[in-house]
């Protein structure tokens, strides 16, 4: 991208230069369980913005972020907002529905939580390859009724090619070119190495992802996805990713991410 910068001379006449300037990354982390407040200002040492969920993330029972958004912000945290979306078994009746409500307890979850108007919330599609029609249907929903509430919708999915017969589809692919013009912010994962760096603090950049209009990329996660990330080899030994200054011992392993801002979700607010 180009910048351009005016240069007034003694002569009274104007310089025109351009200037080339490489957009700035902000690494950020997320995890399942919020890492306790004891650990926020040694993990803000590497990460700029956090991941927050709004419902129960996958695989668990409950919610441990919640009514934790004011110790983030005052440590000095940027946001991404996640809801957990649902697995296609349980689309199977009245999927668009079921997206409506799910993208209204979303919106209800970010106001209760604190997060402003126009706050970006990612739905977390966990399930890959091409988009089922229930699945599109949820999507679309979701998104639907997230900017009806006054929000702004992502979606968490797949950035890697999955085979389908001969081809191959990416989800995030599958899922921008059937939302007919919806605005919707992608946040991809790719933890395959390369195009990943793995477990690593690194200045890479959500289009090195290897889709130009990933806003975020989350290029690590822990564990280690042996059937994904097998050529990643600067994992710790237990196969998680631990940031610096985290002691291995304490199992605080996390996924990062990297984006262009230090809040993607915007919901730090003014």
């Amino acid at each position: 991208m180009l910048s351009f910068v005016l240069l007034r001379l003694l002569c009274g006449s104007i310089l025109l230069l351009s200037i080339s300037a490489q957009a700035q990354n902000y690494l950020g982390f997320d995890r399942n369980d919020y890492p306790g407040d004891a650990n926020l200002n040694v993990l803000h040492r590497t990460f700029s913005y956090s991941g927050y969920w709004l419902n129960n993330p996958p695989g668990t029972k409950a919610n441990t972020w919640t009514g934790k958004r004011q110790e983030l912000q005052s440590a000095g945290f940027g946001f991404l907002v996640l809801f957990n979306g649902r697995l296609y078994k349980e689309l199977k009746h009245d999927a668009a529905g079921i997206g409506q409500l799910d993208g209204q307890a979303a919106a209800s979850a970010a106001r209760r939580e604190g997060f402003p108007a126009n706050t970006i919330i990612f739905l977390d599609i966990e399930e890959g390859g091409r988009m089922l029609a229930e699945q599109k249907a949820y999507i679309y929903a979701w998104v639907d009724a997230i900017s009806a509430a006054g929000f702004r919708a992502g979606v968490y999915c797949s950035g890697i090619p999955a085979k389908e017969g001969k081809t191959s589809v990416i989800t995030a692919e599958d899922i921008r070119e059937n939302a007919g013009g919806r605005d919707i912010r992608f946040w991809v994962t790719n933890d395959a190495c390369p195009p990943s760096p793995g477990c690593a603090i690194s200045a890479t950049q959500p289009s090195q992802s290897g889709l130009d209009f990933a806003d975020l990329w989350q290029f690590a996660q822990s564990p280690r996805r042996k059937d994904f990330a097998a050529q990643c080899h600067n994992y710790n030994h237990d196969g998680n990713c631990y940031p610096p200054g985290i002691d291995p011992a304490s199992h605080l392993h996390v996924d990062i991410n990297t984006a262009l801002s230090a809040d993607p979700s915007h919901g730090r607010g003014k």
